[in-house]
């Protein structure tokens, strides 16, 4: 209990500062450091084991934040600054205007851009089925749908919005968490994918997609400056000169790669986003190099990329890394366990349990910013808690799957949330405001619809 009143405090203080509108790495960084040194302070938690300690537990608190750095630099990090620094270098090159230019055209008579907002959802909610990656699949889309459905008319912050939650539902075999729920469901991966997961996902797809059409149209409707401003801005699109209409392959040519060589169509050869990233920025060079014909200048411009993957590692990756470290912290204390403890004792029935299991994983996600470490977590406990409801373990464990996602995409701390709202130039927090909503029904209809469809 010491611990959770503890961390209760450091969250709330945490909170306060960062809509105050402190530095937010600094805030959660701190916020982390505090929780890990009440934690060994009280002997509530260790900070690294012991055969990966320092020798001094001081120092352990920076080695798990070095350990941090290493980890998310090498694996997430990358893939994150490669798309970012590729995204700037199609801005450079001109080719994002030319996708603009003449995709627009045909959808310009379309009156209907938040219909159009809806359908985007869809498209990348499925497209995540291929691409499990939440922040390589945004950024994606943002170099792809972001400046379509901003010409048509949606706001960028509305438009971000719907990017940022394309991957709200962790669907498909090469999903995480979807393998493990699987694994601890005792149930095979396929089995769980077409029997639990397309039913549920199928009306849950619906719910987010509608909510978002009605919930960036009323927010839009509050926000007639900015839109002025951003139609202005991307019709000067049409208006300065692009590069041949050739060009409009290139920023779709990463999504390309990697929806062809992968087991949708060639499943004997891997693509990874960085290894795509880099084909498509030296097919782009090539490119480059025949519009211009000057060597100096192209080799030069490739600065623009490298410029670009620094901005995503200052921005992008240290927020990535200072929530993780706070996530630490709360986990050290003992604060989640705690909770977690105290509803298995308390009597509930399958429903409410699994309401308050979901409650849980959903405020750890939002919290933490990651999906993953919240349900890597606590799915193990779910078959122990639903054999003593004489329930499957399934009924408890899919809703805890597919709300940790729908919970992330309401993190102003996650991967993906930060990444598009960089590469957008907009604020996380008034992305997930926007969010907020149709992520709620989302979590409401995936608690309801599990029992709806399959108690």
């Amino acid at each position: 209990m010491l611990g959770l009143i503890i961390a209760s405090i450091v969250t709330l203080a945490v909170g306060y500062l960062i809509v105050k509108k402190y530095k937010a790495q600094v805030v959660l960084l701190c916020g982390g450091i505090i929780l890990m040194c009440f934690a060994v302070l009280f002997g509530l938690g260790e900070i690294l084991p012991a055969d990966k300690s320092t020798g001094w537990v001081g120092f352990d608190i920076f080695e798990f934040i070095k350990n941090v750095f290493s980890s998310r630099t090498a694996d997430l990090g990358l893939m994150i600054m490669a798309v970012g620094g590729f995204a700037r270098y199609m801005d450079h090159t001109g080719a994002s205007k030319t996708l603009v230019k003449y995709s627009i055209k045909p959808l310009k008579n379309i009156k209907a851009p938040y219909l159009m907002l809806g359908f985007a959802y869809i498209i990348g909610q499925l497209l995540n089925i291929f691409i499990p990656s939440a922040s390589g699949l945004g950024l994606l889309l943002m170099l792809t749908l972001f400046p379509i459905l901003v010409n048509l008319g949606v706001s960028r912050e509305g438009a971000t919005a719907v990017i940022g939650t394309t991957a709200c539902l962790d669907l498909g075999p090469a999903s995480g968490n979807a393998v493990l729920a699987a694994k601890t469901a005792e149930i095979d991966i396929a089995g769980y994918f077409v029997t639990y997961q397309i039913p549920l996902a199928v009306l849950t797809m619906l719910v987010i997609a509608v909510s978002h059409i009605l919930v960036q149209k009323w927010f839009d409707s509050r926000q007639q400056t900015d839109n002025t401003i951003v139609s202005a801005a991307v019709n000067s699109y049409s208006e300065e000169e692009t590069p041949p209409i050739i060009y409009i392959l290139l920023p779709l040519l990463p999504l390309f790669l990697i929806l062809t060589f992968s087991k949708l169509v060639i499943a004997g050869i891997r693509m990874n986003v960085v290894t795509a990233m880099l084909i498509s920025l030296f097919t782009a060079m090539i490119f480059e190099l025949i519009r211009k014909r000057d060597m100096k200048t192209v080799f030069a411009d490739i600065q623009v990329f490298f410029d670009g993957m620094g901005k995503q590692f200052a921005v992008v990756i240290t927020l990535i890394v200072a929530g993780e470290t706070f996530a630490k912290g709360l986990t050290a204390i003992g604060a989640i366990d705690t909770i977690i403890s105290g509803a298995q004792t308390s009597g509930f029935g399958i429903f409410t349990m699994t309401a308050v299991m979901v409650g849980i994983i959903a405020l750890s996600a939002i919290v933490m910013g990651s999906g993953n470490a919240p349900f890597f977590a606590f799915s193990a406990l779910a078959p122990k808690v639903a054999t003593s409801l004489g329930v499957p373990s399934v009924l408890m464990l899919l809703p805890m799957q597919l709300v940790a996602g729908i919970a992330r995409s309401v993190s102003p701390i996650t991967a993906v949330i930060v990444a598009v709202s960089g590469v957008a130039n907009v604020s996380p927090f008034d992305v997930v405001k926007r969010t907020a909503i149709p992520m709620a029904l989302a979590l409401l209809t995936v608690l309801s619809g599990t029992f709806m469809l399959f108690h």
